[in-house]
């Protein structure tokens, strides 16, 4: 019999979640009802970000991460002015403007 120890019962627990969602992610990912609901409109980055991953595996890693970065900034350009607009009023949320005034007073160079 093999002895295993309590790390790899732990590894082979985490391995089995990650395998179960994997599995339920590839099931998910050919739902048409999901499918109607999902980024149809933007074919164009997507397809500039999957193929920019296929040259980077077939090593030409330069210009498929710059095929990437466009595919990336073509798919959420219309969710950027929102993340800049919440940075923005960042520092108006009690809590983290608390935490943006301590670190600013702790980052002298001496």
């Amino acid at each position: 019999m093999i002895s295993i120890t309590e790390w790899q019962k732990i590894g082979v627990g985490i391995t089995g979640f990650g395998a179960f969602f994997i599995l339920l992610g590839a099931l998910l990912y050919f739902d048409s009802v999901l499918l109607a609901f999902g980024n149809r409109h933007k074919l164009k980055g997507t397809s500039f970000f999957l193929g920019g991953v296929i040259v980077v595996l077939l090593r030409w890693p330069l210009l498929g991460m710059f095929l990437e970065t466009y595919g990336f900034f073509s798919l959420f350009r219309g969710f950027f002015p929102v993340a800049f607009g919440f940075l923005g009023n960042a520092f108006n949320i009690p809590f983290l403007s608390e935490l943006f005034r301590r670190l600013q007073g702790t980052s002298s160079m001496v």
